[in-house]
Order: structure tokens, then C-alpha cells, then sequence
């Protein structure tokens, strides 16, 4: 993806410069699948909702850990590949109305929005516009776009202010949507959403479900990957666009909760090696976790998150310097100290209001015996946030300097670290 044209700066929406300082979310995959051990994406065995009875099902439970990690936002499961309905929509018969749970009367997604908003953590919904359950999917187009807009409908009146309305594209390859229409009426009911990656998206998925952004990783792209089954870009957006973008991983192997792999399960160690490559280049992380059969964040999953959110704060709350205490000296800002300290981390963000403007940026120590002046890092892209990790030296000063920029360019964000290794959990 190539930086954007020097003619034409781009400027992220108020919105989209929120959604970018959320930085870390919750992804939920959980539904009648949750119930099918093995269960696969495009799986041809039928499943009945008299399956679907999370006894314990504790929304709460999963959005208080998500905020005790440090997350942000939250995004789940309306509707998967599969079809089922976590709500009772009027315009299927798939769904949790034709459950045993609370005798059919009950809805995940008011359970789920209700503790987003007790938390203070932002709501997102997962919708698939694919449709294994609906027979017309492939049959009768018009038909399917008077489905997915009236399925949406509900989605967005009934559940106050919703902030993400995540698209999957997976199974729609090829498939035609009246884009035109079904964006028209998300705008008019939700004008402050956040769509991600299909139809008109304000942010975009970063190509892999490994969490990782590349290097550089822009904010202004002229097209987009949608779907994990292709590796070709799918969206040529006719212009360049801002569209920050998201990195989604899961937790273990599986999205959804599954019996046999809890041996899967990611250390904190390549957690956070995720975040560096994802938070620590500009993008969000979203990471994913399937509640389990009670309705529940599995105990181990959830405490392996929360010592994940414990190491993050370890990085990023404990600088020994930050930008209020540097003295800027035209495009370079200056950090001495008259003892030496340690250095492994350096956190820098740019003040993206105005757009985009870094193209190159040097870090240069000055040595603790000799005082001499060493170049330790240099990058192209620094963004909502660059997370630089080098290791370990012990230094008398630090220098930040901005080698390369469209136009003047504005640090909103500079600190130091000394770390060290990752605890023991």
C-alpha cells in the first residue's frame, strides 16, 4: 500500500480518530456454532436451534474483563456464515427465539450492548452478508438485499447507538449487494457508526488473521482485501481513502469455543509480540475469544487476557521521560538527563488531525560513558502510534528526529521506557 499522493491530504473524520485511539478490542465469536464441537465456516451439516441454551450466559462477565485488560471496544456475533440469529429477528425463523434458552425469549445482543454500556466499552456487532440459512442467498438477489437491509434495521433501532458494524467477506466472493441502498440506510439510522471493510468502510482489514500490520502500515490506502479466502485486493476504491486498519487474531485456534484447543492458547509472550506488530505499528488489535457452552469467557482464557492487559500497562505506564519534558530543536525533540538511565522502548505518535505528514523519522541516543551521539533506529511511519523496541542501553539522552514529512509535522506523543523482560504468569 502506498503512502498518499502529496497533492491530495487526506484527513481522518472525527469518528475515525476515535476509533484509532481505542486501539485494542474484544472480538466474540459465539452463537448456535458454539454448541457444534468441529463445526467449520461453510460446514454443510445442519444445526437446530434447540442446541442454543447458554444456561449461564454472563455478558457482563466477558465486557468486565475486556475492560480490566485495558480494551476498548467490544465487537460480537449477530450473525455468522451460518445464519443464526443471536437476536429474534422477525425475518428469520433461525434464531434464538426457536432456542430452549429462557424459552426462546431471550436476546444476546440486548444482554451484550446492555454491559457494553454499563463498562463504558464501546459496542460493535458482526454481521456475515452471507447467509447459509437464507435459500434465496444465491437465487433471488433483491430478495436477499430486502433480508440483509431489514435484518440491519433491527440491528440498528432496537439496541440504542451501536459504534461498528463489522462486515465479514467471506462466502461473499463474487456475490452482488445493492451497496447503494443497504449503506444508504445504516448512514440514515446510525450516522456516527463505524463501518468495517465492506460497502463504505471507515476502517479496513489488514489483509491476515495473524495480527500482524506490515511495515509501513499507512493510513491512506487506494484499495482493500475483504475476505481471507483470496489473496488478491478485492476493492479498488476508484480514490485514495483514509482507512486506519485492524488486525484480528484469535486467542486459541479456533474463533469459535471449541474443546480441544486449550493447548493452543497464546502465551503472553506472543500476545505481545502481537501488539508490537499491530498496536505498535498504528493499528488496532482486536482479539478474539469464544465464550463457552455455559455462555462464559472460558476461566483460562480470560485470566491469560488479563495478564496480557497487566503487561501492556507494564509498557505504557511507567515512562521515565515524555514529549512535555523534551526540547524541540526544529524537526528534532531532545531528551537529556544529567544521570544515565536505561532505554528498551520509545512510544511516538503523530498528531494525525491535519493528516498524515511523517515519511521518515531517526532515534539517536546519546551514550552514557563516551557521550557520543549513536543513530539506533531509523523508521518511515510513526501514525496513531509507533512502539519501537530496541534493546536494552543506557543513555545520557535521546534524540527523535524527523527526517522526512509532507508538511510541517506535529508529535502528539513521545515517551521513554525501561521495561524489561516480561513478568511470569
Amino acid at each position: 500500500m502506498k503512502p498518499m499522493n502529496l497533492v491530495q491530504k487526506l484527513k481522518p473524520s472525527a469518528k475515525q480518530l476515535a476509533y484509532q485511539s481505542w486501539e485494542f478490542g474484544l472480538f466474540l465469536h459465539f452463537g448456535l456454532r458454539t454448541f457444534y464441537e468441529g463445526y467449520v465456516d461453510f460446514d454443510e451439516r445442519r444445526m437446530d436451534p434447540a442446541a442454543f441454551n447458554p444456561v449461564l450466559l454472563d455478558c457482563e462477565q466477558w465486557i468486565r474483563t475486556a475492560k480490566e485488560a485495558g480494551m476498548n471496544y467490544a465487537v460480537l456475533t449477530a450473525k455468522h456464515h451460518d445464519g443464526f440469529s443471536n437476536w429474534p429477528s422477525s425475518y428469520s425463523q433461525f434464531t434464538v427465539a426457536a432456542s430452549p434458552w429462557k424459552a426462546g425469549s431471550g436476546d444476546v445482543i440486548r444482554e451484550f450492548v446492555h454491559a457494553c454500556r454499563k463498562y463504558d466499552v464501546k459496542p460493535g456487532l458482526y454481521y456475515s452478508p452471507y447467509d447459509g440459512s437464507a435459500d434465496f442467498y444465491t437465487q433471488d438477489a433483491k430478495a436477499y438485499d430486502d433480508y440483509f437491509v431489514n435484518q440491519i434495521t433491527e440491528l440498528l433501532t432496537n439496541y440504542g447507538e451501536i459504534d461498528i458494524l463489522w462486515f465479514d467477506g467471506c462466502g461473499s466472493e463474487g456475490h452482488s449487494y445493492d451497496w447503494h441502498r443497504i449503506i444508504g440506510e445504516i448512514r440514515r439510522m446510525q450516522p456516527h457508526i463505524l463501518i468495517f471493510n465492506m460497502g463504505d468502510p471507515d476502517f479496513r482489514w489488514v489483509g491476515n488473521e495473524d495480527g500482524i500490520a506490515p511495515v509501513p502500515c499507512w493510513n491512506v490506502v487506494d484499495s482493500t482485501e475483504f475476505s481471507i479466502l483470496t489473496e488478491k485486493k478485492e476493492q479498488q476504491l476508484g480514490d485514495r481513502l483514509w482507512l486506519p486498519a485492524e488486525c484480528d487474531v484469535q486467542m486459541r485456534k479456533n474463533w469459535f469455543y471449541s474443546d480441544s484447543d486449550e493447548h493452543t492458547l497464546k502465551s503472553v509472550e506472543e500476545l505481545m509480540g502481537i501488539y508490537y506488530h499491530s498496536v505498535g505499528r498504528g493499528a488496532n488489535l482486536l482479539l478474539n475469544i469464544g465464550p463457552d457452552r455455559n455462555g462464559l469467557l472460558p476461566e483460562i482464557d480470560a485470566k491469560r487476557l488479563l495478564a496480557f492487559g497487566s503487561e501492556i500497562r507494564r509498557l505504557v505506564e511507567s515512562p521515565f521521560a515524555t514529549l512535555a519534558q523534551c526540547e524541540r530543536r526544529g524537526n528534532t525533540w531532545v531528551y537529556e538527563m544529567d544521570e544515565p538511565q536505561l532505554l528498551d522502548h520509545i512510544v511516538l505518535q503523530e498528531d494525525l488531525t491535519a493528516g498524515e505528514n511523517v515519511r521518515g523519522f531517526r532515534i539517536t541516543i546519546i551514550t552514557a560513558k563516551s557521550r557520543r551521539p549513536v543513530t539506533i533506529y531509523e523508521g518511515q511511519h510513526i501514525g496513531h502510534k509507533a512502539i519501537i523496541r530496541v534493546p536494552a542501553v543506557k543513555v545520557r539522552g535521546v534524540m527523535v528526529e524527523i527526517t522526512e514529512s509532507d508538511q510541517e509535522a506535529v508529535l502528539q506523543g513521545l515517551s521513554f521506557h525501561h521495561v524489561g523482560y516480561p513478568k511470569s504468569y
